[in-house]
C-alpha cells in the first residue's frame, strides 16, 4: 500500500503538493497501520515481528529488555499520535479512541503491578546481574519521547490526569532523570525528563541538569554538528538539534541562558548548510547508524523553528520535509503488516542493529512533530522553494565542505542528486556494519549503500587481498579507519587504513590516500595506494545498482574503459550508472548479488580490479576512476563518460610515486592532486 494524500495544494507547494492537511493524512496513515495490530484498548503497542536474530528481545532476554520493547512501542507511536490527538481529540482507529488509549497506556507503563508496567530505573538495577556501576537501559531513551508527547497533547491528556496520576508519572520520570545515562546524546533524555518535571512544578537536581547540559554543549564541533560518541551522523539532527530546542523552551531560556543561547546559535549555524544535505527531490541520504529512522533527519528543521530567533527558510524547510516524507511513504515496500519495516525502504537486515526492535522504526515520527506548529505558522503558509536547487545552472555542482564534522556535500544540478563524502571514522576491523554505515567513499541519495555483494567486492569501498602466502592470504579486508584532511583547490583529501588498530604502528598497515572532486554527474577519484606488503589484489566497487532487468553496455576510448548500467529501481523509476576506469586499473567487471541492496532484492555492482606484484617495485601508485549516475535512461555524452583529456605525472615513469599529478579535463578544468604534506593535518 502506498500513501496517497487526499488533499494537495500545488500553488502553495509546487514541488510536493503537500500542505498541513496532507501531513495530517500521512500521520493518520502511519498510525492507522499501527492500530490495525492493536485489537483492544488494553493491549500494548507490540507489533508483528519477522526478524528475530539481530533485533531484541531475544528468546533469552531478561525481563527489563522485554519491557523495553513495550515502552518503545508506546512512546514511539505516541510521537505520531500526540500531535493528532491535539488536532483531532476524538480520532478513532480500529474501534479505539486514540486519546483514551494513550491516556490509559501511559498510566499502565508507570504503575508497578500493571500488566504493561515497563519498570523504572531502580527496578531494572535490582534485576540486573551485571554488577555494572554505570548501567543504563533502553527505557531512558523512551522517557524523553514520553514527556515530549505529554507536552504536545497536554490539554487532552496530561491536564486531565488527577494529581495522584501526575505524581505517579513524575515519580517514574524522576527515577530515570537522575540516574545513569550513556555519555553522549542520551544525556538529552535525562535533561528533557528533568525539564518536564521542572515545568510542571516537581523538584529536580539542577546540578545534574547543568552537568548534562554543559557536556552536550561541549560535544559541539562547529557548523551546527555535534560529535556523538566517536561518530558524526544524523543524531546531530534528530537528537542534538531537536531536543536542545525543546529543552531551551522548557528550561534553558529561563534557567541556563548562556547554554540556551549557544544551542540556538548552533542550530542556526546548522541551517546555513543543512538543506544541502538533501537532494533536488528532498531525499534523505542513507548514511550513519539507525538508518531505520529514515526521514527523522528532517526534524532538525522543526527544532530550529522552535528557537526564539530561528533563521531557517520555512518554505525550503517544508519542501525538504515533504520531499523526504514522500521518499518513504510513497513506496509499496515501506510497511510490513502496517508498520515501517526494519530497513531503509523495504526490510533490509544489513542495516539493522541489535539495539532495535520491531517498534524502533517509529522513531521516524520525529519528522511528524512539525504538526505541533499551528496552521498559521510560516512553516505551513510559506510557498515551497527549493533553495540551492533553484539557483544552480545546468551542469553546475555546488560543493560544501565542513571540516568540523568532516562532511562534504555535492549538489549536482545535472541529475538532482546529492552525494556525501565523510571522514573521521574509527571502527573495529571486524565491524562490517559500522564500516558500511560510515566508511563508504561516497553516499548517494538515489543509490543507497549496498552491503557485501561478494567476498572480494564492496560498493563504494576498496577491498584488499594479500597474495604472498601469509596466514591471511586470500582474506578480503575493507578499510576500517578514515582520516580527514579537508579540501584544497577543489579537491577533497582523506586517508583510509586497512586493519587499523592501536597496538600496531600505522606504517605496518596498508593505506590509501584519497583524493576526489565533483564532476557534473558524480565524483572522479585519483587515489594513491601506500603499501608495506606485496603482492596484493585490490578492487573498488561502484554504487549498488538495483537489478530489475538491467542493460549492460561497455565502452572504450583513449585507453579507458566504462561500463554503463541502465534499468529501474523497485518503484519502476529509471536508473543509470556509469563506472569508468582510467590509470592504475587492469580491468572492470561486475558481480550480481541478492539481498544486499536496500532498494531491490537483486542488484549489480560494477567494480575495478588490479594487482601489485613486487614487494618494493616501482609500480603505478595512482588509481583513477569515476562514477556518474542519473535518473533517466538518456545516454551520457562521450565527454561525461571519458572526461579526462590528459593526466600529467611528475615522475618520468608516470607511476605517481612522487610529485603532483595534474588531471586536465576536456571541459577545460584542471585539478592538481598533491598529497605531499597531508601527513601534517590528518584528523579524527
Amino acid at each position: 500500500m502506498v500513501f496517497k494524500p487526499q488533499t494537495t495544494d500545488f500553488e502553495l507547494s509546487p514541488y510536493t503538493g503537500l500542505n498541513r492537511q496532507s501531513w495530517i493524512e500521512a500521520a493518520e496513515y502511519l498510525l492507522g497501520g499501527i492500530f490495525g495490530n492493536i485489537k483492544d484498548i488494553e493491549d500494548p503497542v507490540v507489533m508483528p515481528r519477522y526478524e528475530t536474530e539481530v533485533t531484541y528481545p531475544s528468546k533469552v532476554a531478561p525481563e527489563w529488555r522485554r519491557k523495553a520493547e513495550v515502552f518503545e512501542g508506546l512512546c514511539r507511536s505516541f510521537f505520531i499520535s500526540a500531535p493528532l490527538i491535539h488536532i483531532e481529540p476524538e480520532l478513532v482507529l480500529n474501534g479505539i479512541n486514540v486519546r483514551d488509549y494513550y491516556k490509559k497506556q501511559v498510566l499502565y507503563a508507570v504503575t508497578p503491578g500493571a500488566d504493561n508496567y515497563v519498570l523504572n530505573y531502580s527496578d531494572m538495577r535490582a534485576l540486573d546481574q551485571s554488577n555494572n556501576p554505570t548501567a543504563c537501559y533502553q527505557q531512558t531513551v523512551e522517557t524523553a519521547a514520553l514527556v515530549i508527547c505529554l507536552w504536545l497533547c497536554h490539554e487532552e491528556i496530561w491536564d486531565t490526569y488527577t494529581k495522584e496520576e501526575k505524581d505517579r508519572i513524575a515519580v517514574f520520570l524522576t527515577d530515570f532523570a537522575h540516574s545513569n545515562t550513556v555519555p553522549q546524546n542520551w544525556r538529552l533524555f535525562n535533561m528533557l525528563d528533568m525539564a518536564f518535571l521542572y515545568m510542571n512544578g516537581y523538584p529536580i537536581d539542577e546540578d545534574i541538569m547543568r552537568d548534562h547540559a554543559q557536556n552536550i554543549l561541549n560535544y559541539y564541533v562547529g557548523d551546527g554538528w555535534y560529535r556523538d560518541g566517536q561518530s558524526f551522523d544524523y543524531y546531530s539532527c534528530w537528537a542534538f538539534n531537536m531536543y536542545t530546542a525543546i529543552w531551551n523552551n522548557w528550561y534553558g531560556y529561563e534557567k541556563e541562558p548562556y547554554i540556551a543561547r549557544k544551542f540556538e546559535e548552533n542550530s542556526n549555524e546548522l541551517m546555513r548548510t543543512y538543506p544541502d544535505f538533501f537532494d533536488g527531490d528532498g531525499f534523505t541520504n542513507m548514511w550513519g547508524r539507525s538508518g531505520i529512522y529514515r526521514n527523522a533527519a528532517t526534524s532538525a528543521f522543526d527544532g530550529n523553528l522552535m528557537m526564539r530567533n530561528s533563521t531557517v527558510d520555512p518554505g525550503l524547510a517544508r519542501r525538504i520535509c515533504s520531499g523526504s516524507l514522500l521518499q518513504f511513504l510513497g513506496r509499496d515496500d515501506f510497511l510490513w503488516n502496517g508498520v515501517p519495516t526494519l530497513g531503509f525502504y523495504g526490510p533490509f537486515i544489513p542495516l539493522v542493529q541489535g539495539y532495535s526492535c520491531a517498534e524502533s522504526p517509529m522513531w521516524l515520527a520525529k519528522a511528524l512533530l512539525c504538526l505541533h506548529l499551528p496552521e498559521n505558522h510560516p512553516f505551513w503558509t510559506a510557498k515551497e522553494n527549493n533553495g540551492t536547487w533553484d539557483k544552480l545552472v545546468e551542469r553546475e555542482t555546488k560543493v560544501t565542505t565542513l571540516d568540523g564534522p568532516a562532511l562534504c556535500m555535492a549538489n549536482h544540478k545535472a541529475n538532482g542528486i546529492t552525494e556525501l563524502r565523510s571522514g573521521k571514522m574509527v571502527k573495529d576491523k571486524s565491524d562490517s556494519h559500522g564500516i558500511w554505515n560510515y566508511g563508504k567513499l561516497v553516499f548517494n541519495t538515489k543509490f543507497p549503500w549496498e552491503s557485501k555483494p561478494a567476498a572480494d567486492v564492496e560498493s563504494q569501498q576498496y577491498v584488499l587481498q594479500y597474495m604472498d602466502g601469509g596466514d591471511d592470504v586470500q582474506a578480503s579486508i575493507t578499510p576500517n579507519v578514515m582520516f580527514w584532511h579537508g579540501e584544497k583547490n577543489g579537491v577533497l583529501y582523506r586517508r583510509q587504513f586497512w586493519e587499523y588498530e592501536m597496538e600496531t604502528e600505522d606504517h605496518w598497515r596498508t593505506a590509501i590516500n584519497l583524493a576526489d572532486f565533483a564532476v557534473p554527474y558524480g565524483i572522479l577519484r585519483a587515489d594513491k595506494i601506500r603499501l608495506f606488503r606485496r603482492p596484493i589484489r585490490l578492487t573498488l566497487g561502484s554504487f549498488g545498482f538495483p537489478d530489475n532487468g538491467t542493460e549492460v553496455i561497455t565502452r572504450e576510448k583513449d585507453g579507458y574503459k566504462a561500463v554503463i548500467l541502465k534499468g529501474h529501481d523497485h518503484t519502476g523509476k529509471e536508473k543509470q550508472l556509469a563506472f569508468t576506469i582510467m590509470d592504475g586499473w587492469s580491468d572492470i567487471k561486475l558481480v550480481k548479488s541478492t539481498d544486499t541492496n536496500p532498494d531491490s532484492k537483486n542488484s549489480i555492482v560494477v567494480y575495478a580490479e588490479t594487482t601489485r606484484d613486487k614487494q618494493y617495485g616501482y609500480e603505478p601508485y595512482f588509481l583513477i576512476s569515476q562514477t556518474i549516475t542519473k535518473e533517466d535512461l538518456s545516454d551520457f555524452s562521450e565527454e561525461d563518460l571519458f572526461p579526462v583529456k590528459e593526466i600529467i605525472y611528475t615522475d618520468p615513469q608516470k607511476c605517481g610515486g612522487y610529485g603532483p599529478v595534474t588531471i586536465r579535463l576536456k571541459n577545460g578544468d584542471e585539478k592538481i592532486i598533491d598529497f605531499y604534506g597531508i601527513e601534517g593535518r590528518l584528523e579524527l
